[in-house]
This record gives structure tokens, C-alpha cells and sequence, in this order.
């Protein structure tokens, strides 16, 4: 067990990151608000307790983290590799979000048993669905090390001096840390690399399906809805932790045992109203709170118009493929929704940077920025050149960004076939030194991810979408950052006919077909592989994107050193106020209270949606708005058992004036007494920019209500044995 240091509020150390926090309010260009913010466990007693406890929060600061007694944090899960989850009964019961759950149910699904379509409940413990590669992650603890990672590094050091000391330190730290244990940890940087925090965890990698309502309830509303209030999707799936007949991690087997937690939560049943605490906590994943102007334009004019603009052209491929074939449609479903997601995001959040004028709120910040370092020679000395230093990397490295975006939307992410043979050139160096050992090994692991691919894998989409990525890369990228094989193959060998070379392409290459890749696994051919057209675009692709990484990487240096002293500087020049750091995907807690919003002038939202919104929206046959006629027939009966609220509806969803962004869906929404009365699992569409600037008046988390989770397990579904397993507050 790692040992938490301890610090009071007279330490230097504790005033100089008391006074480090105060910078992000004022640099986010917004005035401060309680809601605001994504605090670390260990200085809540510090910095937050009061404000919270003003709030109408009943618990104590050990109650939510303690390394001395089982305690929230312990219910707390990263959820696979980017949402949340929470333990729920003493037999390691786990709730996340449908979509965080999403490709575990499409992976059990098939024409047969469509679990995306129908849903999926096991009805008791031998019936639940194992899932190879998901794992869940607790949080042991958390420890500042900054002047154990910082002890050899100094002032004079450049970045890549100062990265190397700081590197060795943490690889120490990470290793000690880990000695006679079953623990992970990592030493994370905070504040631009100003702090540093090391986070100790332990794995379970048998993690099982226990259930999940049919998309038309986990995905209502699908991409119409997402984003957007008001929402009336039930996304959620439930999972279960096992570990080994010895209460220790173990990977599956028949023989391991429901996880024995030390803290699972309490479930509220409760009616919720307007202004009432609600605390999450999770694992949000990055936020830009500290961007320049300069960084926010690159955003604006690169990264959010490349998103959009790509996958918009081949989610319309996809979708069309899958609306007309139910196979497809099993296939397709867990890539679409992943692409689709932050497409939209993307188209939300560059209207809302817009709408917003974030620009103008940087640049207002970096101006007193100016000012303040003009009036003193030794501040101008040590920061002067922070914002030049950014500004300079990213004007600089503009094109090859643009490069880099679209080479992997295009191509590693557009064209599926190039992730097959990018894993089958490992083959490469065995067989052209006759090591048999080495390639049989290789063989296996090929083996195994392949039966996956071809399982969720659709030659004739992936050929449209394909010819549609080669097209728009040729037309939007300048010659220069082409692939060869657009050279060599598609100009000379086909005048220039992507659409004669794309053919051409699935109809010979041995990747294009699951029979005939099989035949050459079994028996390899080195020059079969190197004369195959997948194969020869992959490497293509490969060579310019190493060729543009390398070209990228020359900026790296002088932003990462901008970006450390613009803060420093920044924790200099504003008043002392009590502050955040940006979210990199460990755990935080956020606080608020429930809370309605008005969007535009003379419009105001209510904090709640019902069953009967749900039935409003009702479109059938419509794949985003159909719902079971179960749902429906429950509805007009008001069979609503004890999840309606006092007030007669079936609630859905809520609001929140929480903090959060992506990693946290799935997280657990508390009320006063750490009881569990939602799962998160959205922000609201007019804010998106919240990820770059937080809007105090507009930004919201949207939560799907518990009582409704309970209802669909429960009253819909026939699973009354796993509400049974929870700990009901009534």
C-alpha cells in the first residue's frame, strides 16, 4: 500500500499549488462558479469541503477518499479503455453507460441472438456472457511526487534534458511502487508538467455481460438526439467482476468467483428536484482549458473541420450498408456509433467556439499576459517567449497536422484492410530469414485478431468506403503528402481510374477474403505478401506517416516548453483563487446541483424528461425512434412499479450542473449522501466548447435516471433478481 503523503495548508508546498490552482478561471476567460472543476481526491478536504458542504453535501472528505477504510473511490471503475463504471452489490455488480458497453453486446450479437436489437438479460450467474480483453481498473491511491520527479532537474535544462531526468525519476517511482504487489501504476503530469502525481491501480480482466435493453431503448434517439437536451435514452448495460477463487485478479475461468468488494453503492430511489447536491465521480478523459488562441484556432481551421468533413463521407457509407442488411447492421454498428460520437461532437463544439467567441476570451487573457510581462525585465526574461513559442509551433507545424489528420481518418481508421495488413508485416522479417519458430508465433496472433476482423467484416462496404477516402485524400491533400502508391500504382499502372485500382485491389488481394488469407497463413509466402496491393498501400500509408510524424515531431519541444511556462507564468500573474487542473484521464470529482438552463431568449428547459417523452418521439420503423411495444403497452398502463416519481411521470433522464467530458460516461451521479441516482452519460449541445472554455450558464451533464435504469431491468425486462442484489434507499 502506498503511503499518502500528507500536507497542511502552511507547507510551501501545499501554498505553491494552492496558488498554481488559481490560474485556469480566469485563463478560460469565465467567471468562476462551485460547479466548475475537476478536483483531485486528495485536496478536497483543502479546497472543496466547504463549498460543498454550503451545498447541501452530508458526507465527509474520508468518506469519498480514504486510504485508512473502504470508501467511494473504491466503488469507482475505469470501465475498458475510456468510460466509467460503479459498483452496485456485494457480488461485484458494475453499471456504465449502453454505449460504453456497446461492442461487448454487438461482439455476443448475430442474426440468431441479436442482443443489439433485443437486448440482453441473464437470468442467473451461468448465463452471463465473458468478454476477452475488457478489463476494469480500481484507483488504490494517489500520491504528489513533484519534487521526487523534479529533484534532478534544472533550470537551465531544455526539454529534452529536463524530459530524460524527469523519465528516469518516474520509471523509479512506477517500479517501486510495484514491487511484491499485483499493482499498475503511473506517474502523471499535472498543470503542464508542473506537477506530478503517481496513481497506483489493480486490473480484473473477467469481466461478464449481465445485461442490456435493446438499442431502441440504451440508443434512442441515436445521433439525432446525441448531444442534445431533451434526452430520453436508457444508456445503461450491466456487467459483473469476477476474480479468482482466491479474491485476487485472475483472467477468466469457470472456476472464478463474483468480486467481494470493499465498497459498492447505495441505490436511491428517491424523487429528485431542482437544486439538489449531486457529486460525480470518474475518469474524464482531456480537457483544453489552458489552450491559447493560437491552439483554439488550430482547432477551428484543422482538427474540427478535417473530423467533420471525413467521417460525415463514410458514415454515410456505412449507414446506408447497414440500414440494409441486418448482418451489416451487426457488423457496422459499434464503428458507426464510435465514429459518429465525436463527429458530432466535433460539429457542436466548433459552433459553440464560434457562438462563444473563445477566440476573443484568449486573446483578451493573452494581452494582460502581455502587459503584465512588459512592466517587470526579469518576468520578461523567464516568460517572454512562452507565447511565441507556441504560436510559432503551431503555425509551423499547421500542414503537417492537416497531414496526420488525414492520413489516419482516411486511411487507418477509413480503410479497415490496412489495419489487417499493418498487423501481418510482422511476418516480414521472419520469413525472409527462415525463422519458422518466429513466424509461427507470429501466425497465432494474426490467427486471433483476424477471426475478429472477418467476424465484423463486410468486403463490399469497406471497398465503397475505401474508393471514397483515396478520392478525398487525393482532392484535399497537396501532392506532396500522397502516398507512393498513389504514384506508382493508381496514376501509372491504372491512368489515374481509382475506382478501375480499388477493384482491382478487393478482388486480388489476399486480405480481401477471409478463405484466401486463411490459405496464406497456412502456408506463407513471403513474395505473395509483398506483390499483394493491400499490402503495398499499407506500407505506402506507413512510410509518408512516419515521414509526417518525424516532420511534426520538430515542434514538440518548443510547444511543450511554451505551454510549461505559459502557465507558470500564468500562476504568477493571476490573484490567488482556488483551481483545477485540465482533465488526462485519472480520477476527479465534480459537484453541482440538479438544475434546469435556459438555452436561447425565452426558452428554458426543465432538469427532467419522461417515459412519456419517449412515447412523443415514437416513430415506427424509424431505427433512431422505434421503441418495443412492450415500452409502449407499460406506458399507457402506467405499470411503473416504485420508480415513478411522487409526482406520477416515469423519469428518464436529468440534468446537472456538473463538470465533465468524455471518460466520464458511465460515471456515477451521487446525491448528498453518496447515494447513486444517475449515471452520466452527456453534455448538452450549447455547450460543447466546454471542453475548451467552461460556460457557466449553459453547460450541463446529462444523467440517465436510476429509477428508470430499475424500471427497465425490473418492470420491462423481467430482471428483478439484479435490482434484488443492490442496496435500494427508499
Amino acid at each position: 500500500m502506498i503511503v499518502q503523503k500528507q500536507y497542511t495548508s502552511n507547507t510551501p508546498h501545499m501554498k505553491k499549488l494552492l496558488s498554481l490552482m488559481a490560474i485556469l478561471v480566469i485563463v478560460a476567460g469565465i467567471r468562476a462558479r462551485a460547479d466548475e472543476g475537476m478536483w483531485l481526491l486528495p485536496l478536497i478536504e483543502k479546497l472543496n469541503m466547504g463549498k460543498m458542504t454550503e451545498l447541501g453535501l452530508k458526507l465527509s472528505a474520508e468518506d469519498i477518499y480514504s486510504l485508512n477504510k473502504p470508501s467511494i473511490k473504491d466503488a469507482i471503475v475505469i470501465f475498458g479503455g475510456g468510460c466509467t463504471g460503479e459498483i452496485v452489490s456485494s457480488r461485484g455488480l458494475l453499471l456504465t453507460n449502453h454505449h460504453c458497453g456497446y461492442s461487448q453486446i454487438q461482439a455476443h450479437s448475430s442474426l440468431e441472438n441479436d442482443y443489439l436489437r433485443d437486448g440482453f438479460w441473464a437470468m442467473n450467474m451461468e448465463e452471463e456472457l465473458p468478454n476477452p480483453n475488457l478489463s476494469v481498473t480500481f484507483l488504490i491511491s494517489i500520491e504528489d511526487v513533484t519534487d521526487k520527479v523534479l529533484a534532478d532537474v534544472r533550470p537551465e535544462m531544455n526539454e529534452r534534458e529536463r524530459n530524460s531526468k524527469i523519465s528516469i525519476a518516474r520509471n523509479r517511482i512506477e517500479s517501486k511502487a510495484t514491487e511484491c504487489n499485483d499493482y499498475m501504476a503511473t506517474v502523471s503530469s499535472f498543470y503542464g508538467g508542473n506537477y506530478f502525481y503517481l496513481l497506483v491501480y489493480q486490473r480484473y480482466t473477467d469481466v461478464r455481460l449481465v445485461g442490456a435493453p435493446p438499442s431502441s431503448i440504451g440508443k434512442f434517439g441515436f445521433d439525432t438526439d446525441n448531444w442534445e437536451w431533451p434526452r430520453h435514452t436508457g444508456d445503461f448495460s450491466v456487467f459483473r467482476v469476477y476474480t479468482g477463487p482466491d479474491g485476487k485478479p485472475a483472467p477468466y475461468s469457470k472456476d472464478n468467483i463474483p468480486l467481494r468488494p470493499s465498497y459498492w453503492l447505495p441505490v436511491s430511489i428517491k424523487d429528485l428536484n431542482a437544486g439538489d447536491f449531486a457529486m460525480i465521480l470518474g475518469y474524464p478523459g482531456r480537457t483544453q482549458r489552458y489552450f491559447t488562441s493560437f491552439e483554439v484556432d488550430e482547432l477551428m481551421k484543422i482538427t474540427n473541420p478535417n473530423r467533420i468533413r471525413i467521417r460525415g463521407i463514410r458514415q454515410e457509407i456505412l449507414m446506408a450498408d447497414m440500414q440494409s442488411d441486418p448482418k451489416i447492421n451487426i457488423q457496422y454498428a459499434s464503428k458507426y456509433s464510435g465514429s459518429s460520437n465525436y463527429w458530432k461532437f466535433s460539429i457542436g463544439q466548433q459552433a459553440g467556439l464560434e457562438r462563444l467567441k473563445v477566440m476573443e476570451k484568449k486573446e483578451r487573457i493573452e494581452k494582460q499576459f502581455n502587459d503584465w510581462i512588459a512592466a517587470d525585465g526579469e518576468r520578461k526574461l523567464k516568460y517572454g517567449e512562452s507565447l511565441n513559442m507556441i504560436r510559432s509551433a503551431i503555425e509551423e507545424r499547421a500542414e503537417y497536422l492537416n497531414a496526420q489528420q488525414y492520413l489516419n481518418e482516411c486511411f487507418r481508421q477509413g480503410c479497415e484492410l490496412l489495419n489487417l495488413s499493418t498487423l501481418a508485416s510482422m511476418l516480414t522479417p521472419s520469413l525472409k530469414s527462415g525463422d519458422k519458430q518466429k513466424t509461427e508465433g507470429y501466425i497465432a496472433r494474426i490467427k486471433s485478431y483476424a477471426e475478429s476482423f472477418y467476424r465484423n467484416y463486410n468486403p463490399p462496404t469497406d471497398e465503397k468506403a475505401t474508393k471514397a477516402m483515396i478520392e478525398l485524400y487525393r482532392q484535399d491533400v497537396p501532392v506532396k503528402f500522397h502516398p507512393d502508391f498513389f504514384g506508382s500504382l493508381i496514376d501509372k499502372k491504372y491512368k489515374g481510374n481509382i475506382d478501375r485500382f480499388t477493384a482491382d485491389v478487393f478482388s486480388k488481394s489476399i486480405f480481401a477474403n477471409e478463405s484466401r488469407f486463411n490459405a496464406f497463413l497456412a502456408n506463407p509466402v513471403l513474395k505473395t505478401l509483398e506483390n499483394d496491393p493491400v499490402y503495398i498501400m499499407s506500407n505506402s500509408v506507413s512510410d509518408m506517416s512516419t515521414s509526417v510524424s518525424r516532420n511534426l515531431s520538430r515542434y514538440d519541444e518548443d510547444l511543450a516548453t511554451g505551454r510549461r511556462l505559459w502557465i507558470a507564468a500564468l500562476r504568477e500573474m493571476i490573484p490567488e483563487k482556488t483551481l483545477y487542473p485540465d482533465a488526462n484521464s485519472t480520477m476527479r470529482l465534480t459537484y453541482g446541483t440538479i438544475s434546469d438552463y435556459d438555452p436561447k431568449d425565452a426558452v428554458t428547459y426543465k432538469f427532467y424528461s419522461t417515459l412519456q417523452g419517449v412515447v412523443e418521439k415514437y416513430k415506427p420503423g424509424d431505427y433512431e425512434f422505434d421503441v418495443p411495444q412492450r415500452l409502449l403497452d407499460l406506458n399507457a398502463r402506467k405499470e411503473f412499479g416504485r420508480y415513478a416519481s411522487p409526482k406520477g411521470y416515469m423519469p428518464v433522464c436529468f440534468l446537472t450542473t456538473n463538470d465533465i467530458t468524455g471518460g466520464n460516461s458511465g460515471s456515477p451521479v451521487m446525491n448528498a449522501r453518496g447515494e447513486l441516482i444517475g449515471l452520466a452519460f452527456d453534455g448538452n449541445w450549447e455547450a460543447m466548447s466546454g471542453d475548451v472554455a467552461y460556460e457557466p450558464d449553459l453547460q450541463r451533464t446529462i444523467a440517465v435516471d436510476i429509477r428508470y435504469v430499475l424500471w427497465v431491468m425490473d418492470i420491462y425486462a423481467g430482471a428483478g433478481h439484479l435490482v434484488d442484489e443492490m442496496t435500494l434507499v427508499q
